[in-house]
């Protein structure tokens, strides 16, 4: 049975995007100790970080997509930094609101945003530096 030591967790309400993040990201995780969970439903990724949670397993960080049907990505990270507070996000967006996520990160509740369509190489740039942290 394999004892996973981490998750990332990515949440974006088209499958499209996910797939896509899913295929840059375990390019550059190391997939033999991570989970790498992918959510339509804002929802369901709060019930997945506190199963994580409850089962020891760190929260490397999350991806969120600003404009959700169900729930802005800024609501999602309020929510799970109630909770969680040292859980990193990383807001990922095209139709992020400006005023959003400037009061995000001046109340430091997100770690970084990346405008969609973003470039991998961001993507790649921002794990490496949350390594160089020890938060991965």
């Amino acid at each position: 049975m394999i004892q996973y030591k981490q998750a990332v967790i990515c949440v974006d309400d088209d499958p499209m995007i996910l797939q896509v993040l899913g295929f840059q990201l375990e390019k550059i995780l190391d997939m033999s100790e991570t989970i790498l969970e992918l959510c339509t439903d804002p929802l369901n990724a709060l019930i997945c970080i506190d199963e994580f949670k409850f089962e020891n397993i760190t929260i490397a960080f999350l991806i969120v997509d600003y404009r959700m049907p169900t729930m802005s990505g800024a609501t999602f990270i309020r929510q799970v930094k109630e909770k969680h507070p040292d859980v990193p996000c990383i807001m990922l967006s095209g139709q992020a609101n400006s005023v959003q996520v400037t009061e995000l990160e001046n109340d430091h509740l997100l770690e970084s945003f990346i405008e969609k369509p973003w470039r991998e190489l961001d993507l790649i740039k921002f794990i490496t530096a949350l390594k160089k942290y020890d938060k991965l």
